[in-house]
């Protein structure tokens, strides 16, 4: 799974936008079938402007058909039928260290092929 910082080095809102949107497409171009977000929760855990654009941003995303859905972090793990479903298409999910773990920090996003 390919992993793609969106806080490093602190960036703008709108600047992570284009990270994640450039990050999305190199990954399937990639041939990459997931990707882990890593976007923070903002100060004090109460949602950071990133986390709350890139879900958004997202949420556009998934609308539109251009990435098959995407898993918040506090949502990865068993519970979760959309979890489920990207487990039936590759079980070394659970492998990662945040399976599980309910990060609100981090999003998994699947991609189409």
């Amino acid at each position: 799974m390919r992993i793609l910082n969106l806080e490093q080095g602190r960036p703008d809102r709108l600047t992570a936008r284009r990270l994640l949107l450039s990050g999305l497409e190199n990954a399937r171009a990639s041939g990459h079938r997931e990707v882990k977000l890593i976007h923070g929760y903002g100060s004090h855990g109460v949602g950071g402007s990133i986390r709350r654009d890139t879900r958004t941003t997202l949420l556009q995303l998934q609308e539109e058909g251009q990435i098959l859905g995407f898993i918040p972090g506090e949502e990865f793990g068993p519970f979760s039928e959309l979890c489920r479903q990207a487990l039936a298409k590759n079980w070394e999910l659970t492998r990662d260290p945040d399976y599980a773990r309910g990060n609100s920090g981090i999003t998994i996003v699947l991609l189409r092929k």
